[in-house]
Protein backbone atom coordinates (compact mmCIF):
# COMPACT_ATOMS: atom_id res chain seq x y z
CA UNK A 1 0.00 0.00 0.00
CA UNK A 2 1.42 3.29 -1.08
CA UNK A 3 1.79 6.27 1.34
CA UNK A 4 -0.37 9.13 -0.01
CA UNK A 5 0.33 11.63 2.92
CA UNK A 6 1.69 14.90 1.86
CA UNK A 7 4.84 16.19 3.51
CA UNK A 8 3.19 19.40 4.89
CA UNK A 9 0.19 17.71 6.59
CA UNK A 10 0.28 17.58 10.44
CA UNK A 11 -1.75 15.53 12.89
CA UNK A 12 -2.77 16.45 16.47
CA UNK A 13 -3.22 13.72 18.96
CA UNK A 14 -5.91 14.45 21.62
CA UNK A 15 -6.14 12.45 24.75
CA UNK A 16 -9.50 10.90 25.21
CA UNK A 17 -11.02 11.88 28.67
CA UNK A 18 -14.40 10.38 29.30
CA UNK A 19 -16.77 12.78 31.38
CA UNK A 20 -14.55 15.89 31.10
CA UNK A 21 -17.11 18.05 29.26
CA UNK A 22 -19.80 17.15 31.74
CA UNK A 23 -17.60 18.15 34.69
CA UNK A 24 -16.80 21.52 33.10
CA UNK A 25 -20.47 22.24 32.54
CA UNK A 26 -21.26 21.36 36.15
CA UNK A 27 -18.51 23.73 37.43
CA UNK A 28 -19.81 26.61 35.34
CA UNK A 29 -23.32 25.96 36.60
CA UNK A 30 -22.08 25.93 40.20
CA UNK A 31 -20.28 29.28 39.73
CA UNK A 32 -23.47 30.72 38.25
CA UNK A 33 -25.59 29.55 41.22
CA UNK A 34 -23.06 30.90 43.73
CA UNK A 35 -23.00 34.27 41.96
CA UNK A 36 -26.77 34.39 41.96
CA UNK A 37 -26.96 33.57 45.68
CA UNK A 38 -24.34 36.20 46.46
CA UNK A 39 -26.24 38.84 44.45
CA UNK A 40 -29.51 37.93 46.21
CA UNK A 41 -27.85 38.17 49.61
CA UNK A 42 -26.40 41.55 48.75
CA UNK A 43 -29.80 42.75 47.56
CA UNK A 44 -31.46 41.57 50.75
CA UNK A 45 -28.83 43.29 52.80
CA UNK A 46 -29.38 46.55 50.93
CA UNK A 47 -33.15 46.20 51.14
CA UNK A 48 -32.89 45.59 54.87
CA UNK A 49 -30.94 48.80 55.23
CA UNK A 50 -33.61 50.74 53.38
CA UNK A 51 -36.33 49.19 55.57
CA UNK A 52 -34.46 50.15 58.69
CA UNK A 53 -34.09 53.74 57.40
CA UNK A 54 -37.82 53.95 56.60
CA UNK A 55 -38.63 52.60 60.03
CA UNK A 56 -36.46 55.26 61.67
CA UNK A 57 -38.03 58.00 59.52
CA UNK A 58 -41.51 56.80 60.43
CA UNK A 59 -40.70 56.97 64.14
CA UNK A 60 -39.28 60.47 63.74
CA UNK A 61 -42.41 61.63 61.90
CA UNK A 62 -44.56 60.08 64.62
CA UNK A 63 -42.63 62.01 67.26
CA UNK A 64 -42.98 65.25 65.32
CA UNK A 65 -46.72 64.61 64.94
CA UNK A 66 -47.09 64.06 68.68
CA UNK A 67 -45.14 67.25 69.33
CA UNK A 68 -47.29 69.25 66.92
CA UNK A 69 -50.45 67.88 68.51
CA UNK A 70 -49.20 68.92 71.94
CA UNK A 71 -48.41 72.41 70.60
CA UNK A 72 -51.86 72.61 69.00
CA UNK A 73 -53.58 71.67 72.26
CA UNK A 74 -51.54 74.25 74.12
CA UNK A 75 -52.28 76.97 71.54
CA UNK A 76 -55.99 76.13 71.57
CA UNK A 77 -56.11 76.32 75.36
CA UNK A 78 -54.33 79.67 75.24
CA UNK A 79 -56.90 80.91 72.73
CA UNK A 80 -59.74 79.78 74.98
CA UNK A 81 -58.11 81.56 77.92
CA UNK A 82 -57.70 84.74 75.87
CA UNK A 83 -61.31 84.58 74.68
CA UNK A 84 -62.48 84.15 78.26
CA UNK A 85 -60.27 87.00 79.38
CA UNK A 86 -61.59 89.23 76.64
CA UNK A 87 -65.18 88.32 77.49
CA UNK A 88 -64.51 89.11 81.14
CA UNK A 89 -62.88 92.40 80.18
CA UNK A 90 -65.79 93.29 77.89
CA UNK A 91 -68.30 92.40 80.58
CA UNK A 92 -66.42 94.48 83.14
CA UNK A 93 -66.27 97.34 80.63
CA UNK A 94 -70.02 97.12 79.97
CA UNK A 95 -70.74 97.05 83.69
CA UNK A 96 -68.48 100.05 84.22
CA UNK A 97 -70.20 101.94 81.42
CA UNK A 98 -73.63 101.07 82.79
CA UNK A 99 -72.51 102.23 86.23
CA UNK A 100 -71.25 105.50 84.77
CA UNK A 101 -74.51 106.02 82.87
CA UNK A 102 -76.48 105.26 86.02
CA UNK A 103 -74.39 107.69 88.04
CA UNK A 104 -74.75 110.39 85.39
CA UNK A 105 -78.51 109.84 85.34
CA UNK A 106 -78.66 109.99 89.11
CA UNK A 107 -76.55 113.17 89.17
CA UNK A 108 -78.91 114.78 86.64
CA UNK A 109 -81.89 113.79 88.75
CA UNK A 110 -80.30 115.17 91.89
CA UNK A 111 -79.38 118.42 90.11
CA UNK A 112 -82.95 118.73 88.85
CA UNK A 113 -84.27 118.08 92.36
CA UNK A 114 -81.86 120.62 93.80
CA UNK A 115 -82.96 123.22 91.27
CA UNK A 116 -86.57 122.36 92.04
CA UNK A 117 -86.16 122.91 95.79
CA UNK A 118 -84.07 126.04 95.30
CA UNK A 119 -86.79 127.53 93.12
CA UNK A 120 -89.33 126.77 95.82
CA UNK A 121 -87.29 128.21 98.67
CA UNK A 122 -85.64 131.13 96.83
CA UNK A 123 -87.76 132.07 93.83
CA UNK A 124 -87.47 135.06 91.56
CA UNK A 125 -89.88 137.97 91.95
CA UNK A 126 -91.92 136.88 88.93
CA UNK A 127 -92.48 133.27 90.02
CA UNK A 128 -94.07 133.27 93.42
CA UNK A 129 -97.15 131.55 94.74
CA UNK A 130 -98.97 128.57 93.16
CA UNK A 131 -97.16 127.07 90.14
CA UNK A 132 -97.80 124.21 87.70
CA UNK A 133 -94.23 122.96 87.72
CA UNK A 134 -94.35 120.02 85.28
CA UNK A 135 -96.41 117.38 83.51
CA UNK A 136 -94.80 114.17 82.20
CA UNK A 137 -96.03 111.24 80.11
CA UNK A 138 -94.65 107.72 79.59
CA UNK A 139 -96.03 104.90 77.45
CA UNK A 140 -97.61 102.11 79.48
CA UNK A 141 -99.32 98.85 78.49
CA UNK A 142 -100.51 99.83 75.02
CA UNK A 143 -100.26 102.44 72.29
CA UNK A 144 -103.13 104.47 73.77
CA UNK A 145 -102.18 104.03 77.45
CA UNK A 146 -99.86 106.41 79.31
CA UNK A 147 -98.57 106.99 82.79
CA UNK A 148 -98.80 110.65 83.80
CA UNK A 149 -97.33 112.75 86.60
CA UNK A 150 -98.21 116.33 87.41
CA UNK A 151 -96.30 118.46 89.95
CA UNK A 152 -97.76 121.53 91.66
CA UNK A 153 -95.57 123.82 93.79
CA UNK A 154 -95.94 126.78 96.15
CA UNK A 155 -93.00 129.08 95.52
CA UNK A 156 -91.74 131.65 98.01
CA UNK A 157 -94.22 131.78 100.87
CA UNK A 158 -94.10 128.33 102.42
CA UNK A 159 -95.19 129.28 105.92
CA UNK A 160 -98.75 128.06 105.36
CA UNK A 161 -100.48 125.35 103.37
CA UNK A 162 -102.13 126.07 100.05
CA UNK A 163 -105.28 124.21 98.99
CA UNK A 164 -107.60 124.13 96.00
CA UNK A 165 -108.39 122.18 92.85
CA UNK A 166 -106.61 121.54 89.57
CA UNK A 167 -108.35 120.68 86.32
CA UNK A 168 -106.61 118.85 83.48
CA UNK A 169 -107.96 118.71 79.93
CA UNK A 170 -106.54 116.87 76.91
CA UNK A 171 -107.16 118.79 73.69
CA UNK A 172 -107.10 117.04 70.33
CA UNK A 173 -109.11 115.90 67.32
CA UNK A 174 -111.65 113.14 66.97
CA UNK A 175 -113.07 112.34 63.52
CA UNK A 176 -111.60 115.60 62.22
CA UNK A 177 -113.29 117.74 64.90
CA UNK A 178 -111.67 119.52 67.85
CA UNK A 179 -112.33 117.63 71.07
CA UNK A 180 -111.61 118.58 74.68
CA UNK A 181 -111.63 115.63 77.09
CA UNK A 182 -111.30 115.98 80.87
CA UNK A 183 -108.65 113.85 82.55
CA UNK A 184 -111.38 112.34 84.72
CA UNK A 185 -112.94 110.77 81.61
CA UNK A 186 -109.62 109.17 80.57
CA UNK A 187 -108.27 107.94 83.91
CA UNK A 188 -109.68 105.60 86.55
CA UNK A 189 -107.32 107.26 89.06
CA UNK A 190 -109.17 110.60 88.87
CA UNK A 191 -112.70 110.69 90.27
CA UNK A 192 -113.65 114.38 90.21
CA UNK A 193 -113.53 116.97 87.48
CA UNK A 194 -111.12 118.97 89.62
CA UNK A 195 -108.33 117.17 91.48
CA UNK A 196 -108.08 118.46 95.05
CA UNK A 197 -104.68 119.46 96.42
CA UNK A 198 -103.29 120.68 99.74
CA UNK A 199 -99.61 121.11 100.34
CA UNK A 200 -96.95 123.40 101.73
CA UNK A 201 -94.08 122.95 99.29
CA UNK A 202 -95.25 120.69 96.44
CA UNK A 203 -97.65 117.88 95.55
CA UNK A 204 -97.55 115.13 92.89
CA UNK A 205 -100.61 113.86 91.06
CA UNK A 206 -100.01 110.52 89.31
CA UNK A 207 -102.05 107.94 87.41
CA UNK A 208 -102.78 106.22 84.11
CA UNK A 209 -104.85 107.57 81.22
CA UNK A 210 -106.30 105.77 78.19
CA UNK A 211 -107.01 107.64 74.97
CA UNK A 212 -110.14 106.69 72.97
CA UNK A 213 -109.70 105.11 69.56
CA UNK A 214 -109.26 107.66 66.78
CA UNK A 215 -108.46 110.49 69.17
CA UNK A 216 -105.35 112.51 68.22
CA UNK A 217 -104.13 114.63 71.19
CA UNK A 218 -101.91 117.66 70.68
CA UNK A 219 -102.14 119.65 73.94
CA UNK A 220 -102.61 119.19 77.68
CA UNK A 221 -104.11 122.14 79.52
CA UNK A 222 -103.63 122.41 83.30
CA UNK A 223 -105.49 125.02 85.39
CA UNK A 224 -104.83 125.11 89.15
CA UNK A 225 -107.01 127.25 91.42
CA UNK A 226 -105.98 127.93 95.03
CA UNK A 227 -108.68 128.93 97.51
CA UNK A 228 -108.81 130.72 100.83
CA UNK A 229 -106.35 133.30 102.09
CA UNK A 230 -103.73 132.36 99.46
CA UNK A 231 -106.19 132.38 96.59
CA UNK A 232 -104.43 132.40 93.25
CA UNK A 233 -104.51 130.71 89.88
CA UNK A 234 -101.82 129.06 87.77
CA UNK A 235 -102.30 127.83 84.22
CA UNK A 236 -99.95 126.03 81.85
CA UNK A 237 -100.26 124.27 78.50
CA UNK A 238 -98.00 121.34 77.46
CA UNK A 239 -97.38 120.10 73.93
CA UNK A 240 -98.28 116.41 73.60
CA UNK A 241 -95.63 115.69 70.97
CA UNK A 242 -92.90 117.13 73.16
CA UNK A 243 -94.07 115.15 76.17
CA UNK A 244 -94.11 111.85 74.27
CA UNK A 245 -91.12 112.56 72.03
CA UNK A 246 -93.14 111.87 68.89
Amino acid sequence: MSDTRKPNDEYVVIRHRPGYRLRRTMILLAFTVVAAIAGYAAGMAQGGFRFSSAEASNEQLAQELRSLRDQFRTARQNLVNLERGRAIDEQALREARNTIVGLETRISELEADLTFYRNIMAPSETSKGLQVDSFTLASARGDNTYRFKMVLTQVGNNNSFIAGQVAVNIIGRLDGEKEVIALRDLSDDIEDLGVRFRFRYFQDVEGTLNLPQGFEPYEIQVVAQAQGRNASQAERTFDWAQLTGS
